[in-house]
């Protein structure tokens, strides 16, 4: 796997760019689905919403055959066996024995959740560079690494655990600290965010976009390392520039501020153009019936009826079209409110309340996200399996029964399809038995297979 800019694959080349240093361009014709590049990690922290639940080293979910081992030194780390452990050990042991001190000192306690996930991962970053910078791939991911452009000047460096470290390595500790708050990924099982990682080659080649073209899915395989791969959305002509997504294009009213804050620029893809020239984003609606006439009239303008099917489901709707008086639906909060309500009425068994609400969550993704973006397929799959539930719970004692349950059945059958042709260009990623085993078992299911 490529670990430097020598080493780039045959489909990508790099070229100057006016505002960010340099693109990654298409050589050739990218398909849908297509790997662009394939990088190891250089380092990985997990969260620790998932100690103790997944490997630190590999990042796999523990098992039933699988017993997480604990770390004895320092009590807060945990492998799925000796295999991760051994290979973790070389960096891990620069700071086993004090990192519990560190975790418990008024330094880490009293700085913010965001700030401490940064102190551990530079605590992580200093330690792989400190006991293996011997290595070729540490090596090249260091060079590379230290090639990128710093973050935006802060009052203070970040904190790390106090290790024993050369002479070479405290000579860059500055350099590391203003290159890793910025060029770090949130690493991914399934679209759920389990840890952060660095990988140096894709943050130097990939510029953002908030409609993107390609995407990052994580290979997690037990006792190896974790791997990004940088996978094609939609077809990428030659010599079109490679662009992939720093935040999720969701957070339409604060994105502009986190890249600025945290990277250093600020975004002008289509979708930031457009955002701009509103000014202020029209606030919504207090009253409950005047939010529910707003999703109505976005479902109406998005698509040719709620009775959707899967050649020509949507009339194609895009910021620039979007109506003056469909402005609020862009606040964050629109968003929010109804995926919560999605999820509680799915859950609850409110099915026909989800589904409905569901197709409004489905015409914002479509407004704002790019095509084949996997947000999309993993949302259209839970509608499916919404749907199912649906037809399952619908009793068919009587004619308007039996309809109302074809009616269902056709409707879980699309949304499957869509998100069975959005998740395959994704492809797999994160953990066994993912979103594309669920379309598969769906199918079966929803096609009466044994």
């Amino acid at each position: 796997m490529p670990s430097s800019l020598d080493e780039l694959p045959a489909c990508v080349r790099l070229e100057a760019h006016a505002t960010a240093r340099h693109k990654a361009v298409a050589a050739s014709d990218i398909s849908p689905g297509s790997v662009i590049l394939e990088v190891p990690s250089m380092v990985v922290l997990l969260l620790s919403s998932d100690k103790g639940r997944r490997c630190d080293f590999c990042l796999c979910s523990g098992a039933p055959e699988i017993r997480l081992v604990k770390c004895t030194g320092c009590a807060s780390y945990w492998y799925c066996g000796p295999q991760c452990q051994t290979l973790h050990w070389g960096s891990h042991k620069k700071f086993c024995k004090r990192l519990a001190s560190f975790m418990a000192s008024a330094d880490f306690q009293y700085i913010e959740a965001h700030e401490q996930l940064d102190a551990l991962l530079h605590t992580h970053l200093i330690a792989e560079i400190a006991s293996n910078a011997s290595s070729d791939i540490t090596a090249k991911q260091l060079s590379t690494f230290m090639s990128l452009l710093p973050g935006p000047p802060h009052d203070s460096l970040p904190i790390a655990c106090p290790m024993s470290v050369g002479a070479d390595v405290h000579q860059i500790l500055e350099a590391l600290f203003t290159r890793s708050g910025n060029n770090n990924f949130a690493i991914h099982s399934h679209l759920n965010t389990i840890a952060h990682g660095i990988f140096p080659l894709a943050s130097r080649l990939f510029n953002h976009s908030c409609l993107p073209n390609a995407a990052a899915r994580y290979v997690i395989r037990r006792g190896q390392p974790v791997r990004m791969e940088i996978v094609a959305l939609r077809e990428i002509k030659a010599t079109e520039e490679i662009c992939i997504p720093y935040v999720d294009p969701a957070l339409i009213e604060s994105r502009q501020q986190i890249f600025e804050l945290t990277y250093g620029f600020s975004c002008t893809c289509p979708s930031c153009n457009f955002i701009s020239t509103l000014g202020s984003i029209p606030s919504l609606p207090v009253s409950e019936a005047a939010l529910q006439k707003l999703d109505n009239t976005l479902q109406k303008h998005c698509f040719l009826s709620s009775d959707i099917d899967d050649s020509t489901p949507f009339v194609g709707l895009t910021l620039p079209d979007l109506p003056k008086n469909l402005y609020p639906v862009l606040r964050e909060s629109y968003l929010s409110r109804l995926t919560d309500t999605f999820s509680r009425s799915s859950h609850e068994g409110s099915y026909h309340v989800a589904l409905d609400v569901g197709l409004t969550v489905l015409a914002v993704y479509l407004l704002i996200y790019p095509k084949n973006y996997p947000q999309i397929g993993m949302h259209l799959l839970e509608m499916a399996k919404t749907g199912w539930n649906a037809v399952i719970a619908t009793e068919h004692d009587n004619k308007h029964q039996v309809l109302a349950k074809t009616s269902l059945l056709k409707r879980a059958r699309v949304y499957r399809n869509l998100a069975s042709n959005i998740l395959e260009v994704f492809g797999p990623e994160g953990d066994p038995a993912g979103p594309l085993e669920e379309v598969a078992l769906l199918k079966k299911l929803l096609d009466g297979e044994p």
